[in-house]
């Protein structure tokens, strides 16, 4: 694989802005979804509605996101100099590392007998959300050695001992992928995507070939007695293409914008797939209906061009017209996106095994409660200001 010469040691803010409105967003509606009595346009969209909402597009955002970056973070491995092997062992340490901890939030939630527990369920939880933490912290260079080892090294050996600990509510101990929770989504589209994409060398048409492949498996895996849906690798591999497909739209339009050099004021070939992809949405809704609940295929391409356009316009507007200024705001969240994903978990389980409340009742329902997920949104970015200043940071 060649470096790309267009992608030279490029940093582009717009990216990263994107980057951090999408988890000041997620944090938002994740605190959100505590609160009762809030509209729906404000909640996720029921499985069998054929609808989304602008929570059903914060995962998507992510997804894609992940994809814009790929292009860069391979780029800049290239450009280092890092050998084939040191390449494939950061790629898959990153995508093993995504499924481990989504699995350990997943479990920690729900699916465990509570009665059979050695530990409180909610210290378990607790350790659990913060063992990722020094295990895959960013250590600065003039770090102990012994200490970075006993950090990580002490919590792998958490994690392993958490495994052991619990015991399912079928009485079975050790954890099971119910599902792969967020962070695993994200860790297996990743993983299929860089694979292909290395493949290929990153080559613009192949990455759209695999697009289009992503698309029309998962329309496969929802296609009752389908060939894909009757073969169980297949239906699991189809599975994660659903989230993969998402992650390769954001490959496609990272290339448009910043593989290649743009004569014209107007990214035609960006606008064409906007286009492209709101009529394959509109298409094949009336078959699959849009719902991120299903991972339908409409809700996949509905998002893909939301995300297209919410990026033109960032890239508008902080690239060619350098108004910038503002997106400082939401940089300590780009900055360290996995820590602000599951620090506010680390304090729901310590804050439950304590039986302490934050707030009163009174903020947990209606406008009460959003205008308390929005204050606990912005006093996360602060939080996150501050560890990222004592290089607090957890980098895969």
């Amino acid at each position: 694989m060649k470096i790309k010469e267009n992608l030279f040691n490029q940093r582009i803010i717009s990216i990263d802005a994107l980057r951090g409105i999408t988890i000041f967003v997620m944090i938002f509606v994740n605190e959100l979804a505590s609160i009762s009595n809030v509209p729906q346009w404000m909640k996720h969209m029921p499985a069998d509605a054929d609808a989304m909402t602008f929570v059903d597009l914060v995962f998507p955002a992510f997804l894609f996101i992940v994809g814009m970056s790929i292009p860069f973070a391979f780029n800049a491995r290239l450009i280092k100099g890092d050998s084939l092997k040191t390449i494939w062992t950061h790629t898959l340490k990153r995508a093993l590392a995504l499924i481990i901890i989504g699995v350990f939030m997943v479990n920690a939630e729900y699916g465990y007998d509570a009665s059979k527990m050695i530990i409180e369920p909610a210290f378990w939880g607790l350790l659990a959300y913060a063992m990722p933490i020094p295990i895959w912290n960013k250590y600065p260079k003039d770090f102990p050695l012994w200490l970075k080892n006993v950090l990580q090294y002490g919590g792998i050996l958490v994690l392993i001992a958490l495994y052991f600990l619990y015991i399912q509510d079928t009485g079975e101990r050790g954890m099971t992928p119910k599902w792969w929770g967020i962070l695993g989504l994200i860790g297996w589209a990743y993983l299929f995507t860089v694979i292909y994409y290395w493949l290929v060398s990153g080559n613009l048409w192949a990455m759209i070939g695999f697009l289009i492949f992503s698309v029309a498996m998962n329309s496969l895996n929802l296609t009752e007695n389908s060939f894909v849906q009757n073969t169980s690798w297949l239906s699991f591999i189809a599975g994660h293409l659903t989230h993969a497909s998402l992650v390769s739209a954001g490959v496609v339009i990272s290339l448009l914008f910043f593989d290649r050099k743009i004569s014209s004021k107007i990214n035609w070939p960006v606008i064409g797939f906007i286009v492209l992809f709101t009529l394959t949405a509109i298409l094949l809704r009336p078959y699959f209906g849009i719902s991120k609940i299903k991972g339908t295929p409409s809700w996949t391409m509905f998002s893909a061009a939301i995300c297209t356009v919410l990026f033109y316009f960032l890239y508008w507007l902080m690239e060619v017209k350098k108004q910038t200024k503002w997106s400082e705001f939401f940089m300590p969240a780009a900055a360290n996106p996995l820590l602000i994903y599951i620090l506010p978990g680390v304090i729901y389980y310590f804050c439950k095994l304590i039986n302490f409340h934050i707030i009163p009742g009174y903020f947990r329902v209606g406008v009460p409660g959003i205008l308390w997920s929005l204050a606990f949104s912005i006093i996360m970015l602060f939080v996150m200001k501050i560890l990222n200043r004592y290089k607090i940071q957890m980098q895969l």
